[in-house]
């Protein structure tokens, strides 16, 4: 392993892969850079950190790394621990598994307390599907909220969704939300059925990918259209 370099590591916010690509299709050098020299890492799941990481450095000793797993199954009083090596003077990455750390991403919480026990945090450059769909999207960059995950209850998604659109047209705010991926047919079909005709949805599916497709119609096109979302990473933007 490294000798240490400082008398305090810093934290590295490493950007990922959206999918099945080649990671410098879609990465800058500076994410090699730093995967080559750093060996401590939080990740969300090991064994596709590895994966990722040799594929950035194929040289790269993979029993050299020190990986910690933050995710839903993390004890709180585990987190700042993680952190520690930079205070033995190594850098410490996190790695998302699909984007960037700290967005829609348990990343932020290691974020946090870097901050509180002044670690330097450095983020780099990276894909993260909600920008990217925004930037494609046609509506209002100026003014925009990402709410995460809808509810599950059918009850209580409707009055999101109409809770949403009316925020967006109240505030001329474009409104970003996401659905676990084998429920993504179902989501557009309430969209369609709940959203006001002539609402504007932009759907944003496989970002980066080969099978990437991204459109901006109104709610009364969309009944026409025929997408196949199932299990296929989406973006879902609506503006009133």
């Amino acid at each position: 392993m490294a000798k240490p370099k400082r008398s305090v590591g810093r934290l590295f916010l490493i950007p990922s892969i959206l999918g099945d690509n080649e990671p410098l299709e879609v990465l800058p050098i500076s994410v090699k850079g730093a995967i080559e020299s750093i060996d401590h890492y939080v990740v969300e799941n090991e064994k596709s950190a590895r994966r990722f990481i040799k594929k950035i450095s194929p040289r790269k000793s993979q029993s050299k790394l020190k990986l910690e797993t933050l995710n839903k199954f993390t004890e709180q009083a585990a987190i700042p621990t993680f952190l520690q090596p930079c205070f033995e003077g190594y850098d410490v990455g996190i790695v998302s598994e699909a984007g960037c750390p700290g967005i829609a991403d348990p990343g932020a919480d290691v974020v946090k307390i870097a901050h509180e026990k002044n670690i330097r945090v450095i983020p780099l450059v990276g894909p993260s599907s909600i920008l990217l769909a925004m930037m494609a999207s046609g509506f209002n960059g100026q003014n925009f909220a990402f709410t995460g995950y809808l509810p599950i209850e059918n009850a209580d998604r409707k009055k999101a969704i109409k809770t949403l659109e009316r925020t967006s047209r109240e505030m001329q705010q474009s409104q970003i939300f996401i659905e676990t991926p084998y429920r993504n047919d179902k989501l557009l079909e309430e969209l369609i059925k709940t959203l006001s005709g002539n609402t504007k949805l932009c759907v944003a599916c496989d970002i980066t990918l080969p099978t990437e497709q991204i459109a901006t119609r109104s709610v009364s096109e969309w009944k026409n259209m025929k997408w196949g979302l199932h299990k296929r990473p989406a973006i879902f933007i609506i503006q009133a």
